[in-house]
């Protein structure tokens, strides 16, 4: 009896009016504000870029591969504007997406696949989410066959929506002469330094794009080599499975920004599906430990086709917006900070 007595009354404690809840309580902090850009560091050397939850690009430095890129590049409807390698020549298989690289480096060849030249990532410096951007910023550095490092390369890429679901990746690059070196040659060459391979239907000769300069020339043939603010490659894309497929019209435009040395840059594009901006392509260029090159790009992947007038707004906004400063921190818990340098009065 006296057990049953037990029970019964353990059941009515259970049930008395007061009692705290038996599920635990999931909901958030009141003042967690969730990031709407967020960097996620994952396995097997990869940083994935996402806007809201979703994955729009991704940083792979693995050393399995000659050098580190971005991939995928997604547009407004997730399936990404980029590729790996060209879609029928195997001896472009260097193309990996979205890459640095140059040709010719104190005569080393970092571009090609017939090089024991690479890029690696040293270290990460800084993972930061935003509620308007992230901002990751790593170092790398470029070593010739005997493992000499050459270049010194601090990269910040920040990521950003635009208003159509699409996405914007900022890139910033400052590259300074490797340990124990005054000077470091990027000699002439089309090929650096940094270069896209668009999707195969967004090729024009592969798939249904079209190659269009801020000029407002067209095709391989009235761009190649030309100088010019921005490039874009917009054309076809399909998403969905199965019945529910579809095809889209959606492209990347690229931007030198006009603070950049040399400014409308040279390119080098090809009507099989690539551009890149020649920094060197007319002539070379000599790094000082005491003038490091600074170069900023912008990777605007857009909705529907080329918009000229658009095109324009944001290059204004991109000629406006300051670069980035990478400091040692002085908030806790964190060796490195990126953030925007401080707008210039004018």
């Amino acid at each position: 009896m006296k057990i049953a007595a037990c029970f019964v009354l353990s059941l009515i404690l259970i049930v008395l009016p007061g009692d705290p809840p038996l599920a635990a309580d999931t909901a958030a902090p009141e003042e967690h504000v969730a990031p709407r850009c967020e960097l996620l560091p994952l396995p097997d050397n990869q940083v994935a870029f996402l806007h809201e939850g979703k994955e729009v690009t991704r940083w792979h430095f693995d050393p399995k591969y000659p050098r580190p890129f971005f991939y995928p590049f997604n547009g407004p409807s997730g399936v990404s504007l980029t590729r790996m390698g060209h879609p029928g020549a195997q001896n472009h298989d260097h193309h990996r997406s979205i890459w640095f690289a140059h040709a010719k480096v104190e005569g080393i060849d970092f571009w090609s696949e017939n090089t024991k030249a690479r890029i690696r990532q040293k270290h990460w410096l800084v993972y930061e989410d935003g509620i308007e951007e992230s901002i990751m910023a790593a170092s790398l550095g470029w070593y010739d066959e005997s493992g000499a490092e050459l270049i010194d390369h601090e990269l910040v890429a920040a990521s950003r929506p635009d208003e159509n679901d699409g996405q914007f990746l900022e890139i910033q690059i400052t590259l300074r002469p490797g340990a124990g070196r005054e000077k470091v040659t990027l000699e002439k060459s089309n090929f650096g330094l940094l270069a896209v391979r668009v999707a195969k239907s967004l090729s024009h000769h592969f798939g249904g794009g079209e190659l269009t300069s801020s000029e407002g020339t067209r095709g391989e043939k009235a761009i190649f080599e030309k100088t010019a603010a921005w490039m874009d490659y917009s054309g076809p894309v399909t998403s969905g499975v199965g019945p529910d497929r579809k095809t889209v019209v959606e492209g990347i435009t690229f931007y030198d920004h006009p603070g950049n040395p040399r400014h409308p840059t040279p390119w080098h594009v090809r009507s099989d599906g690539w551009m890149g901006a020649s920094f060197c392509q007319l002539e070379p260029w000599t790094i000082e430990t005491a003038k490091p090159l600074v170069l900023r790009y912008l990777l605007h992947a857009h909705a529907g086709d080329l918009d000229p007038d658009k095109a324009t707004i944001v290059a204004a906004d991109f000629a406006k917006r300051p670069g980035f400063v990478v400091e040692k921190a002085t908030r806790p818990n964190r060796q490195f900070e990126a953030a925007r340098a401080a707008a210039t009065a004018p």
